[in-house]
């Protein structure tokens, strides 16, 4: 395991092991890496969680319109296709505008191959984020207690 390019993401149900990307998308590994180590992600919660397509989180405001101060992502699509437990990130119509929200892949996805920037896939845990309460928002959504890098942990 690269520790360096290892997250630990805490949901309320259990600890998610993700194997960061930085061969497909070291822009967005980098800012998912900073945002982690500022505790930004921290308390947020997964506010479109989508039973056999995907969770999606990482909005400080709770509502799928916010993000963090820095700026937007050029985008760096890859073939890597979007298959249970890849994370990818959010963005607006506008294919550089990936910020801070990202989502879990929790079935294939593959019509989104080549739109959206993957950055990395769940290699441990899953089992937590199938657990995530669903809706658009969920009536209680499910947050991430803390995310972490493992060679900071």
């Amino acid at each position: 395991m690269d520790a360096d390019n290892t997250l630990i993401m805490t949901l309320e149900s259990g600890p998610v092991t993700i194997k960061l990307r930085p061969d497909l998308a070291p822009k967005h590994v980098e800012r998912i890496k900073e945002l982690t180590r500022e505790g930004f992600y921290d308390g947020v919660v997964f506010h479109r969680v989508i039973p056999g397509f995907m969770a999606q989180g990482g909005d400080p405001t709770g509502t799928g319109t916010g993000g963090s101060k820095k700026p937007n992502l050029p985008a760096e699509f890859s073939r890597e296709p979007h298959v249970r437990g890849v994370c990818s990130m959010a963005r607006t119509p506008n294919p550089n505008s990936a910020n801070s929200q990202f989502f879990i892949c929790f079935d294939d996805a593959t019509f989104l191959d080549g739109q959206y920037t993957v950055w990395g896939e769940v290699v441990e845990g899953m089992e937590h984020v199938d657990a995530l309460p669903k809706g658009e928002p969920p009536r209680e959504p499910g947050k991430i207690v803390s995310m972490r890098v493992a060679a900071d942990a």
